[in-house]
């Protein structure tokens, strides 16, 4: 069995998710215009420009422009992301930080759009650690081009042959085993355990 030095998490999900009590209906609650939103803006072309790093005043500020009669659904939709952020799984979270705590050596790759994860930052001091993060927008590369795992670990001095990477996309997970790391799909944190114990690291 490979020596595992390394843990990487995506901190999408993995950290951050939508908390049902800040539903879509609750934001955008006519049912149309809710539609309209969905097919019209949060858009897979929108979401990628996100990643890109555009920051959400700048995305908000298009929209405006473009849709002026929606300001309120536009204005909406951000406040969800932004109250979204406060929320974490706290049993993947207990899980990062009892791996950090434990000595393992634990890194963040991530493609949130870079103002998001710097509000995360201000709520999970982990995430100002010295290992560092790699936020896909700063650096142009979106997973899961194997690209922006090989500045990882370069940017990081990781042996991906001896790295974990933890995503709860499985698209990612392919694109990282396709990039040479080790990795496992997040779908929960039992399963997680579980996964981690199999390489030897008690979570």
């Amino acid at each position: 069995m490979t020596k595992i030095n390394h843990i990487v998490f995506d901190i999408g999900k993995v950290l951050i998710h939508y908390d049902p009590n800040i539903p879509y209906s609750r934001l955008i609650p006519d049912e149309k215009e809710r539609a309209w939103f969905f097919e019209n803006v949060c858009t897979h072309e929108w979401n990628l420009e996100q990643d890109r790093g555009r920051t959400w005043e700048e995305a908000e500020a298009l929209l405006l422009q473009h849709y002026p009669d929606h300001e309120k659904t536009i204005r909406a939709f951000r406040l969800h992301w932004h109250e979204m952020v406060s929320h974490s799984y706290d049993d993947s979270v207990a899980i990062l930080k009892g791996l950090i705590a434990s000595g393992h050596d634990v890194t963040m790759l991530t493609n949130f759009a870079s103002d998001t994860f710097r509000e995360a930052q201000k709520m999970y001091p982990f995430l100002t650690l010295s290992r560092g993060v790699t936020v896909s927008g700063d650096v142009g590369l979106i997973k899961p081009d194997v690209a922006i795992y090989e500045l990882h670990a370069q940017t990081f001095g990781l042996d991906p042959a001896s790295s974990i990477f933890i995503d709860d996309s499985f698209p990612n997970v392919e694109g990282a085993k396709a990039a040479g790391w080790q990795a496992v799909h997040f779908t929960g944190a039992e399963k997680l355990k579980a996964d981690l114990a199999e390489f030897g690291i008690k979570a």
